[in-house]
């Protein structure tokens, strides 16, 4: 990896984060347009709040990728290093359902917007990762996996706290649209050749 696909990596992300904000803001708060300047306010703003949540993601992915480095050292096996990530993806995935549930629950209030939430950021995970090993091998699945789930939750944790639909939404398409550039695309700008 040199400068120049570090580069690539860090604007193509950006441009993903800041684009993937601008089409779910645009479709959530379209109502809210009343004018030119107000079109071109949002459009600044979103792209602004798709870049933040680009770098968060970005900042996520090299923190991540560094982990990784050290669990296998410390590990010294794949295989434990993979159960060590599993288990933890557990308690991520519960307490996504759980810590949100006991924070937000009113006697009106389902169970199931709140197991939703988990499970369906779980099977995207699972596409990502099944879509990971296929281009790459066997090993990288649950090392995706974890990133998309455990590594997505972090990233998301501060607008996870105000349970607002919009924000929820703003905030988790810029960061799995980044999320799941990253981690498609580094292997193949790693072995391309200059």
């Amino acid at each position: 990896m040199n400068i120049r696909k570090w580069v690539y990596l860090f604007f193509t992300t950006l441009l993903i984060g800041g684009v993937s904000a601008i089409i779910v803001g645009m479709l959530l708060r379209w109502q809210d347009i009343e004018g030119v300047g107000s079109f071109f306010f949002m459009l600044a703003w979103l792209m602004g709040y798709g870049f933040i949540f680009s770098i968060i993601s970005q900042m996520g992915y090299f923190a991540y990728l560094t982990i990784h480095r050290f669990g296998l050292g410390i590990f010294k096996s794949v295989q434990l290093w993979s159960w060590v990530q599993l288990l933890i993806l557990v308690f991520v995935v519960f307490d996504l359902f759980y810590l949100r549930y006991i924070a937000f629950d009113d006697a009106d209030t389902s169970i199931l917007p709140f197991l939703i939430v988990p499970l369906a950021l779980l099977g995207y995970g699972a596409v990502v990762a099944f879509i990971k090993k296929r281009e790459t091998n066997k090993q990288a699945f649950i090392p995706t996996l974890f990133f998309i789930v455990a590594v997505t939750t972090i990233e998301w944790f501060p607008v996870l706290k105000t349970n607002d639909a919009l924000w929820l939404w703003l905030s988790i398409i810029p960061l799995l649209a980044c999320n799941t550039w990253q981690v498609l695309i580094l292997h193949r700008l790693i072995n391309k050749k200059d």
